[in-house]
């Protein structure tokens, strides 16, 4: 630690020793005036003051630590305000070391239109205050479409795009009537009461309340059967055998009125790892494993923020479970926000034994389970981070990385491609195109991207820029690099920039820093990063200017006439039977395709200069 960071350590420990006993949020910053934390606790003092002292602490709080240069505290009246500021900033800030869960527009959901006549259920991506009826979100697509599938064939809804009773009777009904897989309103002898009913069986189903399901398609089958209409007690029959194969499935850790979530967390060097487990019709319906990053800091207080964040994108249970050491007064009023946002008592508590209490264990396990799977990933790709910066004598293990490649159709379509690297893995949200008007140079290309690329690194709004890398890597060789290098030096920047060489196949051969090349052949875990790296980023290139190329053929090259627009560019090669016959018509015909003298003249002279005069 060198005497400068252990003044500005010192003044910041003198700092936080000043701060109440009081509860409140703290919110780090680092030298740009960046926050890269926020925190709370019930104590101010004694927890600020805890990240600067000299105490043993794990990796991710030492690092973050190490980049702070000043932190503000804000004052609130008890925990359930602190927690609710806490979460406010993080989602404004979006700070690097904090937990943060990923936008709930990419969650899918089931939406079931309960306003209307004959209600619709639905997959959807977005949810919107319009009365309808929401179930999730649920982690990805497979997992929803999944559920609506089974929905479907057990309970018999509609599965067409129809809208009842607009279309009642428009067409003939599907043949999913007659494998008794719906119940057809659009043949026009279901009721809207009658169809009412099956929605609230959909409603109960995908609350978890299958115990409700098994009895309604009980008691259709054996009404069904003895009014002897024996297809439909099958259809009833195979549905209720279908509902049980699915409740096989689910261990079973409650009576059937139970309904609550287990939440218990794992948390190690390389990532953490927060397991939610959601018991309906007292079986485990489903289990979701967040994982997070190994600088995100899962300290004391990360459980119950993550508990907010998940349930402000998803309706909430009446109980919850938590394994967790926070205080209770902190637990507290995490139940008390959740009720307000539920409008109705949530309950969150720490079980310490019993059935509840194994429940959390069981929830800890596989929280556990996922962070080695995890671990084991990251292991790996960390032993290949270091090796590179060993190899490459970088002064730092490069935590973020951009690769750079140049791609053309002749001098119409050329980009330069950016996609970028955090902590191992691909992060497409950072990946960039730029293009380029220097034709076909590669050099100057790459000079200019690279400089364009690091000189708006601090614009914002739509055009700001990711953080500067730790290493810039190159497609190309040594010239490419020194070109490279000439765009970051005119943009002020100076980063570490590498090239990556490929051999007579267009394969990844080796690295140069523009005067050695520096093997990696036989350096197995370098060699698969790197030329995972090299992939990406031509794969990326090639798609943009294949894309500008795509939209260049669908445009006529007639509309580079004066006065030739999309419209008469289309009628022309309708009239003529093409460019061919365009291009060969006299004055005359093309007056007669209706396009107007002065154009059928600008046409003329553009394929025919000789006739100017």
């Amino acid at each position: 630690m060198d005497t400068e960071y252990k003044t500005i350590r010192q003044q910041l420990l003198e700092k936080a020793a000043a701060l109440p006993s009081a509860p409140g949020v703290y919110i780090m910053k680092n030298s740009e005036g960046e926050v890269i934390y926020v925190g709370k606790s019930r104590k101010l003092c004694a927890r600020v003051s805890q990240y600067f002292r000299n105490g043993e602490k794990n990796r991710k709080t030492e690092r973050m630590v190490a980049n702070v240069r000043s932190f503000d505290t804000i004052l609130v009246a008890n925990e359930a305000e602190a927690l609710t500021l806490e979460n406010e900033l993080i989602k404004l800030h979006m700070p690097r070391f904090n937990i943060r869960l990923k936008d709930s527009k990419a969650y899918p959901y089931i939406k079931i239109t309960v306003n209307d006549e004959y209600p619709r259920v639905l997959y959807t991506r977005q949810r919107d205050a319009d009365g309808a009826r929401y179930f999730g979100p649920f982690p990805d697509q497979t997992a929803a479409r999944s559920l609506l599938d089974t929905l479907y064939k057990i309970i018999g809804i509609p599965e067409c795009k129809r809208i009842f009773p607009r279309d009642i009777g428009a067409q003939r009904p599907c043949i999913y009537r007659d494998m008794n897989r719906c119940v057809a309103p659009c043949a026009g002898d279901v009721t809207p009461q009658v169809y009412r009913t099956v929605i609230d069986e959909a409603i109960a189903f995908l609350s978890g309340n299958t115990a409700r399901v098994r009895r309604s398609l009980t008691e259709k089958m054996q009404e069904a059967a003895e009014e002897e209409r024996y297809e439909a007690a099958a259809r009833y029959r195979d549905s209720l055998k279908a509902l049980d194969a699915l409740r096989q499935k689910q261990k079973v850790v409650g009576s059937p009125d139970t309904e609550l979530d287990v939440i218990a967390a794992s948390s190690g060097e390389l990532a953490s790892v927060v397991t939610v487990l959601s018991v309906r019709g007292g079986a485990i319906a489903s289990k979701e494993d967040f994982v997070f990053s190994g600088d995100e800091i899962f300290d004391s207080g990360a459980l119950t923020s993550f508990v907010l964040d998940y349930y402000a994108l998803r309706g909430c249970p009446s109980q919850l479970l938590l394994l967790t050491e926070e205080d209770a007064e902190d637990v507290a009023a995490c139940g008390e926000l959740l009720s307000g946002l539920a409008g109705r008592k949530v309950s969150v508590t720490v079980p310490k034994k019993g059935t509840k209490h194994d429940l959390c264990i069981m929830a800890q396990k596989n929280a556990e389970d996922k962070l080695r799977e995890v671990s084991r990933t990251a292991e790996a790709e960390n032993a290949a981070l270091v090796r590179l910066a060993e190899l490459l004598g970088l002064e730092v293990v490069p935590d973020r990385i951009e690769a750079y490649d140049i791609s053309n159709y002749g001098n119409e379509q050329i980009y330069g491609a950016m996609v970028c690297v955090v902590n191992g893995k691909f992060s497409r949200k950072d990946y960039r195109v730029f293009r380029c008007e220097d034709g076909q140079d590669d050099y100057a290309c790459m000079k200019s991207v690279v400089g364009r690329r690091l000189s708006h690194n601090k614009r914002e709004g739509d055009g700001a820029m990711p953080d500067l890398p730790d290493l810039l890597l190159i497609d190309g060789g040594s010239a490419h690099v020194a070109a490279a290098r000439q765009g970051a030096a005119e943009a002020g920047c100076n980063v570490n920039i590498i090239g990556m060489v490929k051999d007579e196949h267009h394969k990844t051969r080796a690295l140069t820093d523009g005067e050695r090349e520096i093997g990696i052949a036989r350096e197995t875990a370098v060699y698969r990063f790197i030329y995972g790296i090299q992939e990406e980023v031509h794969r990326f290139a090639i798609s943009k200017s294949g894309g500008g190329k795509r939209k260049t053929l669908r445009r006529s090259s007639l509309e580079d006439i004066k006065g030739i627009g999309k419209t008469k560019a289309k009628r022309l090669l309708e009239y003529f039977g093409g460019l061919e016959g365009v291009k060969k018509a006299s004055l005359e015909e093309l007056v007669a395709s209706d396009i107007g003298i002065t154009a059928a003249s600008a046409v003329r002279l553009y394929f025919h200069p000789e006739d100017g005069e």
